[in-house]
């Protein structure tokens, strides 16, 4: 019989899946972005990456066995998981230490103190991001722009350069001239390591639903209403609005409808909730990046749309086991 991870209330039937599984799917699934990156910005990729996943490795220990005084949860791969996710909305330039302090509050602050995983109602890796673009915006926004495979210099990503070119009364043909479609694709282009590469993440999007690890309801809500949303502004003025493939291949758009909106615990229960969740959040990305100050917006909405996801699973709940309806 052909299986299928389905998140609803008791009761339940076993199904084989376990968190660790999960998880080494979902690092699977992130591992051709990883390596695209690693090759577009050279070594720095692996500082980075190495830096997070061992902080927030370090972390959990230390929480789980000298806070919570319970038995190491690092096997379930939960914490390598964040580590990674957190490296990949961060840009290769930035300092260690600003690394190490964003593992903090994701493990610290946004898993952790609301009891670990299963517990926590927010994104841990979104938490650390917004924590260190709020403390540290320079740092955060000045991006590595790829000159070879290993040579870059610091500049704008291309939903930056777009908004504010937007702002100062330009054309969008003249502020897209000479920028290749294809570069949206493969990733070479100024940009966080998980932003900058379109084409591995959404192989990794169907290795996630080849392996039922999620279903298509958030990631196609989400990256849908963007398009709606912004295709409506793009054909009443495309001269001055960003058309809707733009706003699907730069920023963080694939990345957070993909891996970090689907999360099990932060996301609902039900296909009708995931997709009211997801429209939430490629609404909220919309109005952020139209008239928001940054020119990114889905971390921001995914976060946002965690602490409506109690109240969407109180008025879509599933139906009760036993109960025919009339």
């Amino acid at each position: 019989m052909d299986r299928q991870l389905i998140v609803s209330p008791s009761p339940h039937i076993y199904g084989g899946e376990s968190t660790q599984s999960l998880m080494r799917d979902v690092l699977i699934a992130l591992a051709p972005a990883f390596l695209l990156s690693v090759w577009v910005y050279g070594k720095y990729v692996l500082f980075v990456m190495s830096v997070s996943v061992a902080s927030c490795l370090l972390f959990e220990y230390l929480i789980t066995r000298f806070m919570l005084k319970k038995k190491s949860t690092l096997g379930d791969l939960s914490a390598v998981v964040t580590g990674v996710l957190l490296a990949f909305n961060l840009p290769s330039t930035l300092p260690l230490w600003m690394v190490v302090m964003g593992a903090l509050v994701s493990i610290g602050v946004g898993k952790m103190s609301f009891g670990g995983l299963g517990r926590n109602p927010f994104n841990p890796a979104l938490v650390g991001r917004v924590f260190l673009l709020i403390s540290f915006p320079m740092a955060m926004t000045s991006f590595p722009v790829p000159v070879g495979a290993i040579d870059t210099f610091s500049g704008a990503t291309p939903l930056a350069i777009a908004k504010e070119g937007i702002k100062a009364g330009m054309p969008m043909n003249e502020i897209l001239a000479g920028i290749s479609w294809k570069n949206y694709l493969i990733g070479v282009k100024a940009g966080s390591l998980g932003e900058i590469a379109a084409l591995p993440l959404l192989f990794g999007f169907l290795y996630l639903l080849y392996r039922k690890v999620i279903t298509w309801h958030i990631p196609i809500s989400v990256l849908g209403t963007m398009a709606l949303f912004t295709g409506i502004f793009w054909m009443i003025d495309p001269e001055h609005c960003m058309n809707p493939i733009f706003h699907l291949m730069t920023g963080g758009a694939i990345l957070g409808a993909v891996f970090m909106a689907t999360d099990y615990v932060t996301s609902p229960m039900t296909y009708k909730g995931m997709a009211v969740f997801g429209a939430g959040i490629g609404l909220i990305t919309v109005l952020i990046r139209l008239w928001g100050t940054y020119p990114e917006g889905i971390s921001f909405a995914i976060l946002i749309m965690n602490a409506a996801v109690p109240l969407i699973d109180k008025y879509m709940k599933p139906g009760r086991y036993g109960v025919v309806k009339k």
